[in-house]
């Protein structure tokens, strides 16, 4: 199993958090930039320069070094018919070349970005002052850690929500916490809706408490640089009590992505939570942001996860769910599923509980088809 050196772990957090920052997925801090942000005019020759640093850089580290040659081919047969020539917006140029490479690799991470706030040039690296490991804590104890709802729905349903998987360390605390206050519950419902992705680490010790204390191998990133790849198992020990033997369900949409379509299809394929919703965004490729000029950056994807289970990952494909809903109805479905498990199981003096509390999911999850039809 990858364990890496304390020196090394304050590097990948510290580059997961620009992950965090600059992925281009479907969450909020994946957009190319503020949608507000003032245009600027660009002329040919920063037209040129832009794509031969975009071309170089693909070459250097795309995760796939033959699609790199195919987008270095298509971008170059696009300039020679002159197809970015009457490009004067920068918004403009970096949808165009986003648009373009995609349609080559259908990598959903990859991203050209047009900032109007001049982009700095990153230094060497290095590992982070006191005082910036200080803040960034104090950033994510704002943030919760990502953790923004924990529940207990009537019928003794657990519910869990959090939006982004961040510092497994500093965050430990807070998950121990969440899965403590659920255990109790006879099912737990977790909520990946609105998760655009994160850390693979944190992704694996949440996946830590549904699972034995048996390691479980979750998934495999192959990374381009060093031809090297790290494992992702759970975890013999954790914090906090673990959830097992009872049913789970995940919540998922179109803006489910990355680390959470990988946390989505890691339970799914070892059968232990049953998927309900929407096919996710379909990015499987983890990378970095780079800079490409003073208002130009671009995100690159510089590896590939690997399930251990499929050989394969969900790049482009997005995970299937098993009970496929739209995503405002998923919540419901997944509710009265549980309930309908539970019915037969509790005491019969609850039954007429659970069984009213059923008629009134259902009655509202009818409403809410019929206005869709």
């Amino acid at each position: 199993m990858f364990r890496p050196t304390s020196s090394r772990t304050l590097l990948i957090r510290f580059a997961v958090l620009l992950i965090l920052t600059f992925t281009f997925a479907n969450s909020a801090a994946a957009q190319p930039g503020p949608a507000d942000q003032p245009d600027l005019t660009i002329d040919a020759a920063t037209r040129t320069k832009v794509i031969d640093t975009i071309l170089k850089r693909l070459n250097d580290s795309y995760v796939f070094p033959e699609v790199a040659k195919k987008m270095e081919q298509s971008i170059k047969e696009r300039v020679e018919k002159k197809e970015y020539d009457q490009i004067t917006s920068s918004k403009e140029f970096a949808t165009k070349l986003t648009n373009d490479l995609q349609a080559v690799s259908k990598d959903k991470h990859l991203r050209v970005r047009y900032s109007h706030q001049a982009i700095p040039e990153r230094g060497e690296r290095r590992e982070p002052t006191a005082e910036e490991r200080e803040q960034r804590k104090r950033e994510l104890a704002w943030m919760n850690h990502g953790f923004s709802k924990v529940e207990r729905l009537p019928g003794n349903i657990g519910y869990l929500e959090f939006l982004n998987f961040m510092d497994e360390e500093l965050g430990a605390d807070t998950v121990a916490a969440a899965m403590n206050f659920i255990n109790g519950t006879d099912s737990l419902i977790i909520d990946m809706r609105q998760n655009g992705g994160g850390n693979p680490a944190m992704v694996a010790l949440v996946c830590s408490y549904l699972f034995g204390p048996e390691p479980v191998h979750l998934n495999d990133l192959y990374w381009r640089e060093g031809n090297r790849t790290d494992e992702f198992w759970t975890r013999k020990e954790v914090a906090g009590k673990r959830y097992l033997n009872k049913d789970v369900y995940v919540l998922t949409s179109k803006r489910t992505f990355s680390g959470a379509e990988e946390f989505t299809y890691n339970l799914k394929n070892l059968k232990r939570a049953t998927i309900i919703g929407e096919t996710t965004g379909g990015g499987a490729h983890p990378g970095g942001s780079f800079r490409v000029s003073e208002h130009f950056g671009m995100f690159v994807p510089t590896g590939r996860a690997i399930s251990p289970v499929t050989k394969t990952n969900w790049e482009g494909t997005g995970v299937t769910p098993d009970v496929a809903v739209p995503a405002d109805q998923a919540l419901l479905v997944a509710r009265v599923m549980a309930l309908k498990k539970q019915v037969d199981r509790v005491n019969p003096d609850l039954k007429p509980r659970l069984q009213g509390e059923i008629d009134r999911l259902e009655k509202e999850l009818n409403a809410m088809k019929s206005k869709t039809e």
